[in-house]
């Protein structure tokens, strides 16, 4: 593939992302000249927490998670982005160094966005700054909602939350296939896998769920719904 053909697919990437939507054709011809193709291979590490913030990345396929380790070891994933997603855009306008660590689920592309030339670029388009924005408040959101989650919910409650999102967003399918390992998706729910596995026996001993390997079968919505509620 030539230079001009790999910017031009970036180009036409880009165009499809939710972050640039609506922006101008000469604005993303301005941005698809100075990103970078990066891919990564399952298990690799993208960035580590306190690595200089060189830019941002926007998912092109795979699946990337965001995530924090303690001293222990123990991992707490922040956010698991898919393709059209995108990430570490703070320390992309701020210069400071990433507050997480960024790895991939799966084989993995990003387009990776340099600082330097990234805020040469929103000189030069000051209106690209507004899209940015909408990320950043988009994000806090979810934060605030990942913050609350793991302060006030137990685990039973976080993993019902979990399946019903995850149903939705399978088109409200009764049955489905877990969409991360149980390792990853403990890390994602703020407990360990012991404590996962025994979340998801309490769900199928009360007739909530059904398992059978890694697919999962909702039997009762409105139970699932109303998990820890009733305390």
């Amino acid at each position: 593939m030539t230079l001009t053909e790999r910017v031009l697919e970036v180009k036409q990437f880009l165009q499809s992302t939710p972050i640039f939507q609506g922006v101008l054709d000469e604005q993303l011809q301005a941005l698809a000249n100075i990103s970078i193709l990066q891919t990564y291979k399952k298990g690799a590490t993208i960035f580590l927490e306190g690595d200089p913030g060189s830019g941002f990345f926007i998912v092109k396929s795979g699946r990337i998670k965001v995530f924090k380790l303690a001293n222990a070891g123990k991992e707490q994933i922040l956010h698991i982005f898919a393709a059209g997603d995108h990430f570490a855009e703070v320390p992309a306008f701020d210069g400071g160094q990433f507050p997480a660590s960024a790895g991939a689920i799966e084989n993995s592309e990003v387009v990776f966005i340099p600082r330097a030339a990234f805020l040469m670029v929103l000189q030069q388009h000051p209106t690209l700054a507004i899209a940015i924005l909408g990320t950043f408040a988009r994000h806090l959101r979810k934060l605030t909602f990942l913050v609350d989650t793991l302060s006030f919910k137990e685990v039973p409650e976080r993993l019902a939350n979990y399946l019903l999102n995850l149903s939705s967003r399978r088109g409200n399918a009764d049955v489905f296939e877990l969409d991360l390992a149980k390792g990853q998706l403990a890390a994602l729910l703020g407990t360990i896998p012991e404590t996962l596995s025994r979340a998801f026996y309490k769900l199928s001993q009360d007739g909530m769920i059904e398992i059978n390997g890694t697919s999962i079968k909702l039997c009762d919505r409105d139970r699932l719904m109303n998990v820890g509620k009733n305390k």
